[in-house]
């Protein structure tokens, strides 16, 4: 299957998504795989087996999202300089959605801009974080605050890697499945919730709906100045969980989960959603082995670093909320810090 993104006006950019087995892959200049030693011990002699290139380099950088910055970043520079690589190079970024980001923001430095496609092997990013071209790294202030918008040439998504993916991973990925359905798809939630997560034919499917989703969005809006931030649903509130926690307690989906479940509480204090859709979607995630409470230390803190999001601006905290029903959306920057603080406060201070 091919899913095309096509972006318009002023980029005119156009590749394509194919979730298929991994086909044979030719190419005429330098290559350099980027991955982590995880992803490297159980695939990389698999993907070198259909690989077909002058000059093929790896490049190994450490597995996790604590390592998401700007000196791994240079790590994958100072490699690609060692090799001498030129403007007609390639990167390929074999891992999941931290060696995504940081292989793509690789290659939007490397002499001013390379290309580089994406082969994500967890289903967090197959389903989410290789398309639409969203790149960078986390600093002690945030999340992803350091980054470009720097799209790939082609996606290569096989869900053959997902079999060796650890349960809290692939766990990790369903967070964002759930997020897109909320927000966009009401039957394509229903179906999540009658179906078995983890059987062949659905998570093909998943992957099929959730890339589709995730295209039609990016194909509107590359840079997040509408429609796309409302992919950000569960995120304001689960970058602070990550920033609070050292990005080493949760995976980038279980504090997603949280996030959910929390922007949920806000829309249901704020009457926006019933508390019966709300129990849907916590019970989705629950029977799928993510977590859905974060036990928050001081409110005010919490608050404060809202201001540090990117989806911030003037002042104003923009939050994304389900409204009236599954499959519905609202933007929100208007709503009093009171109200948001006491949704806070029953995840934390008093609890």
């Amino acid at each position: 299957m091919v899913v095309p993104i096509t972006l318009n006006a002023p980029t005119s950019i156009q590749y394509d998504i194919v979730i298929d087995g991994l086909s044979n892959l030719d190419f005429d200049r330098k290559v350099a795989i980027v991955t982590n030693p995880t992803v490297s011990s159980l695939h990389l002699d698999t993907l070198l087996s259909k690989m077909e290139a002058p000059q093929v380099e790896v490049i190994t950088i450490p597995d996790g999202e604590q390592y998401k910055t700007l000196s791994t970043v240079e790590k994958i520079l100072e490699g690609l300089f060692e090799a001498q690589f030129d403007r007609k190079s390639l990167l390929i970024a074999f891992g999941g959605g931290v060696i995504g980001d940081m292989t793509g923001f690789a290659a939007s430095l490397y002499q001013r801009g390379i290309d580089f496609i994406q082969i994500p092997t967890t289903l967090l990013s197959q389903v989410d974080a290789s398309v639409g071209g969203k790149t960078g790294v986390n600093n002690r202030y945030g999340k992803n605050l350091i980054g470009a918008f720097y799209q790939p040439k082609a996606v290569y998504i096989d869900p053959y890697f997902l079999t060796t993916l650890p349960p809290r991973e692939f766990a990790s990925g369903i967070a964002e499945v759930v997020k897109m359905a909320v927000m966009f798809d009401s039957d394509f939630f229903a179906y999540l919730e009658m179906n078995d997560l983890k059987e062949e034919a659905v998570i093909k499917e998943m992957i099929r709906r959730s890339v589709s989703l995730k295209a039609g969005v990016v194909n509107q809006d590359e840079k997040e100045t509408g429609v796309r931030a409302v992919l950000n649903y569960g995120h304001t509130f689960g970058h602070v969980i990550e920033n609070e926690t050292g990005y080493s307690k949760y995976l980038h989906g279980e504090a997603v989960s949280i996030g959910v479940v929390m922007a949920n509480a806000l829309a249901v204090e704020l009457g926006l959603l019933q508390q019966e859709e709300a129990y849907r979607v916590l019970n989705l995630l629950q029977n799928n082995g993510l977590p859905t409470d974060y036990k928050i230390q001081d409110v005010e803190r919490f608050y404060t670093h809202f201001f540090l999001d990117k989806k911030s601006h003037n002042g104003k905290i923009k939050f994304i909320l389900p409204n009236g029903a599954l499959g519905s959306y609202v933007v929100r920057d208007d709503i009093d810090a009171d109200r948001v603080k006491s949704v806070l406060h029953q995840f934390g201070e008093g609890v």
